[in-house]
């Protein structure tokens, strides 16, 4: 079971939260890879079974430029069997509400395996915690079946 986690962040807050879901991963003794965007080869996508996509929200709602790779090469490459989430930070305050989230979440749950998506305000509380346990407890569920399966 190899899972990738990538991401950029502007703040800090991102990153902070793609780290504590890696220690989790890491606790359920799942091998998993953390990468900035800028470290990422986008071909290598397909050598992962699962894919957690870490953004924060530019502007008006948007995906940060630097992700916008990243985004096209999940509509185009052949990723249907790959499992894939996606986390991010941003604040309510604005209209749209960790709108990268958001995009990435519909254009994810067209092109692959959409296990789980979470939101956090501004930075990691704690009682966000609870909520990334659960998005990492449903990604490993979903990694024991497929494991089952096979």
């Amino acid at each position: 079971m190899k899972v990738a986690i990538v991401y950029s962040s502007k703040t800090g807050n991102t990153e902070e939260v793609v780290h504590l879901i890696r220690k989790l991963f890491l606790k359920e003794r799942i091998d998993v890879t953390l990468y900035r965007i800028a470290e990422l080869q986008i071909k290598d996508l397909i050598n992962y079974e699962a894919v957690v996509i870490g953004t924060y929200t530019w502007g008006n709602g948007e995906i940060p430029q630097e992700m916008m790779e990243l985004y096209r090469a999940f509509e185009t490459l052949n990723v249907k069997r790959i499992l894939t989430g996606v986390v991010g930070t941003g604040d309510s305050g604005y209209p749209k509400f960790c709108g990268a989230v958001d995009e990435f979440r519909d254009m994810l749950y067209v092109h692959t395996k959409l296990i789980a998506t979470l939101k956090i305000e501004v930075n990691l509380q704690m009682y966000d915690i609870d909520r990334c346990l659960k998005f990492v407890s449903v990604f490993r569920d979903r990694l024991n079946q497929r494991q089952t399966i096979r």
